[in-house]
């Protein structure tokens, strides 16, 4: 997980922006983010403009802290990103 993710409290949750040269850079991002998603079960809030995504991946219901996997799933996000045409 890199050290773009910022880690909060009061709900726990991590939270990234990523940005995009163009629109098919993230529009390519957003349908692997959204393959991942459907694998692992993990589904994070986004939201997005013309250059960017905010992710904000939650706890998982009824936990209080985060855990393994919500920490490897960002990684995994992190890893799309440099996969992609950005």
């Amino acid at each position: 997980m890199s050290g773009n993710w910022q880690e909060r409290n009061r709900p726990a949750r991590l939270e990234r922006r990523y940005e995009f040269d163009s629109y098919e850079a993230l529009r390519d991002f957003l349908d692997r983010a959204a393959e991942l998603s459907e694998r692992e079960g993990l589904y994070p809030d986004i939201g997005f403009g013309r250059d960017y995504v905010n992710m904000t991946i939650h706890v998982e219901e009824g936990e209080t802290t985060l855990g393994d996997s919500q920490r490897k799933f960002a990684q995994q996000l992190d890893e799309l990103l440099s996969d992609s045409t950005h």
